[in-house]
């Protein structure tokens, strides 16, 4: 008897499933390549790469396949399910190096710059790592990784567990909140979105009841967003008592 798609789900979390393809019906099926977890997982990050994350629907994933919703459930859940493997695997692409207590912020500051980039060619796709639990063992590695750098730090095992949540949450709002700017951006025909010297010249322009706005207007608009990246992260890790 074939496998429940929770049964499905249980053996990725233990590294055992063995992703058995569902074989296709119709007159077509003999044609189509067969349907696994893989080619899920590769045809929706070309949805999001192409549309953006809020594209990705299992009905407009079912279609890119060629198939009909049902087929997909064969292998995932639901939709949730499909994000834990969207983060499951970009999480799979990082590298995570030996922890050095010589240089362990800036192996952190690494690793979660390569979850930025990682992210970033994904439109959106950091949403999908909100308010989930991560169970996927992708992920759970990259929370390992980071966790080990910051012990290795020399923090408290309290003060690491939640100063790697803290790092991860930070990396995902800051990618989602750079692709929803790129979104309005490209919707708008790039007259929406202010840029830096715009933005300097109207905080200039503000009321006296601003002073310090006016006066650091140029202070304000510095740097690029991976310039605030990098600053945030260390600042992040200036916290840490080690």
């Amino acid at each position: 008897m074939a496998p429940t798609p929770q049964e499905r789900r249980a053996a990725r979390h233990l590294g055992s499933e063995t992703g058995t393809p569902a074989v296709r019906r119709g007159p077509s099926g003999g044609r189509k390549k067969p349907i696994t977890v893989d080619a899920i997982i590769d045809t929706a990050l070309g949805i999001v790469a192409g549309e953006g994350y809020e594209a990705l629907t299992m009905r407009r994933l079912a279609t890119a396949l060629e198939t009909g919703p049902s087929s997909l459930y064969a292998h995932v859940v639901n939709k949730e399910d499909l994000d834990e493997l969207l983060i499951g695997r970009l999480s799979s692409a990082i590298d995570l190096p030996a922890p050095d207590p010589h240089r362990w912020r800036e192996q952190i500051l690494d690793v979660c710059t390569q979850l930025r980039d990682q992210y970033r060619r994904y439109p959106g796709i950091s949403r999908a790592a909100f308010a989930a639990a991560p169970t996927n063992q992708d992920t759970l590695r990259v929370g390992e990784g980071l966790l080990t750098l910051v012990l290795a730090g020399g923090a408290d095992p309290q003060t690491a567990a939640w100063a790697t949540d803290a790092l991860m949450l930070y990396v995902n709002a800051y990618s989602l909140e750079v692709s929803m700017v790129d979104s309005r951006a490209n919707r708008a025909g790039g007259d929406w979105v202010a840029g830096r010297d715009e933005l300097q010249d109207r905080l200039k322009a503000l009321p006296d009841t601003f002073p310090n706005t006016k006066r650091y207007a140029t202070e304000l608009t510095a740097g690029s967003s991976h310039d605030r990246f990098s600053f945030t992260i260390e600042l992040m890790l200036d916290g840490l008592p080690a």
